[in-house]
């Protein structure tokens, strides 16, 4: 793998927690299934099918995101301690970039 496609992979599908968390702020609440169609509209890749409901367990797990059941379905909302993750890993991202300039 190349320099940047191995970049590429690991900011985008072997962190997809970092995209769910950012649609989970910015809607409020989603059903798993949905985040998939989200990713790929937001931010141009697809993660694999089952990937999301993975993440969002561990998510889940470590009290970053909570759930409920609507209708059947399994509803996914941030948690404050979710939004405070968020937020490092903003600001993780915004210091790299200023030190890359």
């Amino acid at each position: 793998m190349l320099p940047f496609q191995h970049l590429e992979k690991s900011n985008t599908k072997d962190n997809l927690w970092l995209y769910i968390l950012f649609l989970l702020e910015k809607r409020e609440n989603a059903y798993a299934w949905e985040l998939q169609n989200l990713i790929q509209d937001t931010f141009n890749f697809r993660p694999g099918k089952i990937t999301p409901y993975r993440v969002l367990y561990r998510l889940e797990s470590h009290g970053f995101v909570k759930s409920k059941t609507k209708e059947v379905k399994r509803i996914y909302q941030i948690t404050k301690k979710g939004k405070d993750e968020l937020a490092k890993a903003k600001d993780f991202y915004k210091e790299l970039l200023k030190e890359l300039k």
